[in-house]
């Protein structure tokens, strides 16, 4: 029954990602911003306005961040027609007042359910009741939904009935709302999200403010990026592998950084690098540091038009490893117009060197002029790629067709 159930699955899949070629949603990684690691259960009506203001004044919404996400701890319960109301405390006018301001503000608003009774958090979830909820998040002119998997089976046949069940809700409203699919890549989403509705889906747990953990369960930085290798066929437009949220910014505070204080944050080096893998992996860009106050040097990293670019480019390929010698490895992504953006990466705890042929190395055969993009420097035509990198740094280049 189970093999039936997948080939008929399978099927499912092809029809649906050829019937959403068309789709105007997501068609490149969603940016913004979410409440869960700076606030966690304190989100208020307060917060989600001054982030806001913020994201216009700082440049975020100009450099391409749109949505504003309300994760877990906004629901107050139920109404006597069974729909979802908010905290009377925390959010004392409402969502739509709310949804209002963020839109008069250029930006876009994203809330938060799980696909059981209950969240993560224990509050009201949509199991049973997602054609509401949706029609809801509709009226209330909601834009995001971020969709959790708590207190739910551990089957995959449950997970995709019940995300397909909610992902029919929200089409069904005729709002274009980003339907993003959070079972932490367990269940292997890549496969089936789509075809429930998803726009895009985690691939692994939640991500944790350090370079290295060595635990899934923990994971850091570079634990969750190895995981994304072999996944770069099912990301695209309007569906895309979700490493999970940026650590930009966070330096050490909030709760990915743990409350037993076991994860101390990473540097300077390792956030821009964090920054620029997760642009060639074309994720989503979803920050979680206090953006109303900023430092320069999470300006600088997040700020990155060209980087971003790489991100946000409409051809929507996920890089993928190329070249790998000892500490060095090398990722290409494809761009539009022929380009290529390469990353060169030093996982070493000491500086590296590198000496890469562009064409035997990076297989760039075509004419070019090469950006060196952290250096803001036109490198021309050029055979050998070589330099230093400090330990977990890394070097972009784009390579533009002439």
């Amino acid at each position: 029954m189970r093999q039936l159930f997948f080939s008929i699955l399978i099927a499912v899949i092809v029809l649906s990602v050829s019937a959403q070629k068309n789709s105007d949603i997501a068609l490149t990684p969603p940016m913004g911003w979410n409440s869960w690691n700076l606030v966690e259960a304190n989100v208020s009506d307060e917060i989600i306005r001054e982030i806001a203001d913020s994201m216009v004044a700082n440049g975020m919404r100009d450099a391409g961040f749109q949505y504003i996400i309300i994760d877990d701890f906004w629901v107050g319960g139920r109404d006597a027609h069974n729909k979802l109301f908010p905290d009377p405390i925390r959010f004392p006018h409402g969502i739509k007042p709310l949804s209002d301001y963020v839109h008069s503000k250029g930006l876009k608003l994203g809330i938060y359910s799980d696909a059981a009774d209950r969240t993560c958090g224990g509050v009201t979830g949509s199991l049973h009741f997602e054609t509401i909820d949706a029609q809801t998040f509709a009226e209330w002119g909601i834009d995001y939904l971020k969709y959790d998997y708590c207190h739910a089976p551990t089957d995959v046949v449950t997970a995709f009935q019940r995300y397909k069940t909610m992902g029919d809700a929200l089409k069904a409203t005729g709002r274009p709302i980003v339907y993003a699919i959070c079972e932490w890549g367990q269940r292997q989403p890549w496969l089936w999200a789509r075809a429930a509705g998803g726009h895009l889906w985690r691939t692994t747990y939640d991500s944790r403010d350090t370079w290295y953990s060595h635990d899934t369960g923990l994971a850091g930085i570079m634990d969750i990026f190895e995981l994304q290798h072999g996944l770069e066929q099912y990301a695209g437009p309007g569906g895309w592998n979700d490493p999970d949220m940026l650590m930009v910014g966070l330096w050490g505070k909030g709760k990915s950084s743990s409350p037993d204080a076991r994860f101390q944050g990473c540097t300077f080096t390792e956030y821009r690098t964090h920054f620029a893998l997760w642009a060639m992996l074309a994720a989503p860009l979803i920050l979680n540091c206090d953006v109303r106050n900023l430092d320069q040097q999470t300006k600088n990293i997040i700020l990155n038009n060209e980087i971003i670019a790489i991100d946000q480019d409409s051809l929507g390929v996920q890089g993928e490893i190329v070249f790998e010698k000892d500490s060095l490895l090398v990722i290409s992504k494809p761009l539009q117009q022929g380009d290529v953006a390469i990353c060169i990466l030093n996982r070493k705890n000491t500086t590296a060197s590198y000496k890469l042929d562009v064409q035997r190395d990076l297989n760039i055969w075509f004419p070019h002029n090469c950006r060196d993009i952290f250096n803001r420097k036109n490198l021309s035509t050029i055979k050998l790629l070589q330099g230093k990198l400090e330990s977990h740094d890394c070097a972009v280049f784009r390579f533009e067709m002439k």
